[in-house]
Formats: structure tokens, C-alpha cells, sequence
């Protein structure tokens, strides 16, 4: 055997060792706050779905927002209206699994994100994954990934109705801290959806010549900064939205109960 045929064949072998990483470093440390990261929320939505404190004047928890039916508090009704009517029974917190939610599920940082902490597909940079093959986001169901443009536009609907929620809120007299705290959360949803990767592709992706369409040209780039902090977004706004919506519970629950709350 020459010794070009034997590099080849030495090429085509994987490298073999004993341990599962030669990593030395705690690589186990982010994909297990990932892991607890995304546990809390799962948890707290689920419960905040069959909670129904979710209304106390002006405040209306954002888990729980819009309230479309006809069983929603009259303050609660989006708009004042309740297109659902009477037929529509379920929890309102529904909506947000269904939409917001199907968006964080699709994105492309929370599947890194949840690929590594749940599946371990792999958990870290060269560190072994332990499962035997890998067929990628190319049969079900992981190909349902390919939807989350769509989700984008829902996305973005939900954020224009929290931060009008927040506005009516802070216009309300006297302003209380939950105006601000629901303000804040809603600064930081629309960060987060506007950043998304698909927002950017959406808005000037496609173009070949950006001098011939300047308006898109700066909304790319304007999109482009928030994109750069994709990932810090992400986590602000998912722990935002737990406290906006757990701030609103308390109050409406009389935990919380002090001037201007």
C-alpha cells in the first residue's frame, strides 16, 4: 500500500476514544440552564392557561391577550369586541400556545436551543451526541420547521396587540408600575420577532441590487441590528412575558396591592 492510499484510508476512520469528549471545560453547563430555561416556561404556560386571573383593570396578562369571546371580562375584549362570540369556550391563553408559541417552537435559535438542552443532538460543540443517525429537518416532524415564516406574520399581530395593550394601559389614570412592566415586555417581543431571521430575508433578502430599492435596503439593516442580538432577545423576551404575565395575576389576585400597581 503506498503511502498516499494509506493517509486516504486513514482519512476515512473516525478518530477513536475512550471517553465521550476530550473536552476539559463544564460544556454541560449551558445546554442545562438552556434545559431549565425553557422547563420554567413550559411550566408556567401551562399553568397560566387554566389560571383565570388574567384581567384587573387596566391590565390584561399578555399569556391571556386578546380575549376574543364573549366569555372574556368586558375590559378584557380586544377592541372592546368579542368576534368569537358565545361559541368559543376555551382558556384565551390557547391562542398564545397556538400562535407566539408555534413561532418560538420554529425558530431558528430556539431549535439550536432546545435540539441541544432536550435532545442532545449534540449537546455542545465536539461533544458526542448519543444518538445513532441523523436525518436533519427533512421528514416529519421536524419538517414542519419549514412553516415558521408563517408563524412570523402571527408573530407579529400578537406584538402590535400587546403593545396596544400596554399603551391603553399607561394612558390609563393614574399610570401604575404594571403600565411599564407590560410597556417593557412589549419593547422586547417586537424586538425579538422583528429580529427574526426571516424578517430579514423577508425584507430585502431576495434583492440583488440593494441601491435600487433603498426604503427596503434600510429596513434590512435596521432588522440586521436586531438580528445580531437574535439570541439575547429570545431569552429577555420569554422571561419578560412570564413576569409581565405573572405581574398582572398577583395584582388581580390582590397579592400585590399597593398604590399605583
Amino acid at each position: 500500500m503506498t503511502q498516499t492510499t494509506a493517509e486516504s484510508a486513514a482519512r476515512k476512520q473516525r478518530a477513536q476514544i475512550r471517553v465521550r469528549t476530550l473536552r476539559t471545560d463544564r460544556w454541560w453547563l449551558a445546554p442545562a440552564f438552556t434545559f431549565a430555561g425553557l422547563l420554567l416556561f413550559l411550566i408556567y404556560g401551562l399553568w397560566a392557561i387554566f389560571d383565570k386571573s388574567y384581567f384587573v383593570d387596566p391590565y390584561i396578562a399578555p399569556f391571556s391577550s386578546p380575549c376574543l369571546a364573549t366569555s372574556c371580562p368586558e375590559g378584557a375584549r380586544l377592541f372592546g369586541l368579542a368576534p368569537f362570540g358565545d361559541w368559543y369556550t376555551l382558556p384565551p391563553g390557547i391562542l398564545i400556545l397556538g400562535l407566539p408559541g408555534g413561532f418560538r417552537l420554529t425558530c431558528y435559535y430556539y431549535r439550536k436551543a432546545y435540539y441541544r438542552s432536550f435532545w442532545l443532538s449534540p449537546p455542545a460543540c465536539a461533544v458526542a451526541e448519543p444518538h445513532g443517525k441523523y436525518t436533519g429537518e427533512t421528514r416529519l416532524p421536524l419538517i414542519l420547521q419549514n412553516i415558521h415564516r408563517y408563524f412570523f406574520y402571527f408573530a407579529i399581530v400578537i406584538g402590535l396587540i400587546l403593545t396596544y395593550d400596554a399603551v391603553l394601559a399607561l394612558v390609563h389614570k393614574p399610570a401604575g408600575l404594571g403600565s411599564w412592566i407590560l410597556l417593557a415586555n412589549a419593547v422586547l417581543i417586537l424586538c425579538y420577532t422583528f429580529g427574526c431571521h426571516s424578517c430579514r430575508h423577508i425584507t430585502a433578502g431576495r434583492l440583488n441590487h440593494f441601491s435600487r430599492h433603498p426604503l427596503r435596503y434600510k429596513a434590512w439593516t435596521l432588522v440586521s441590528k436586531l438580528n445580531a442580538r437574535h439570541q439575547q432577545f429570545a431569552w429577555a423576551s420569554l422571561f419578560s412575558v412570564m413576569i409581565a404575565d405573572l405581574y398582572v395575576r398577583l395584582v388581580a389576585k390582590g397579592v400585590i396591592n399597593f398604590p399605583f400597581a
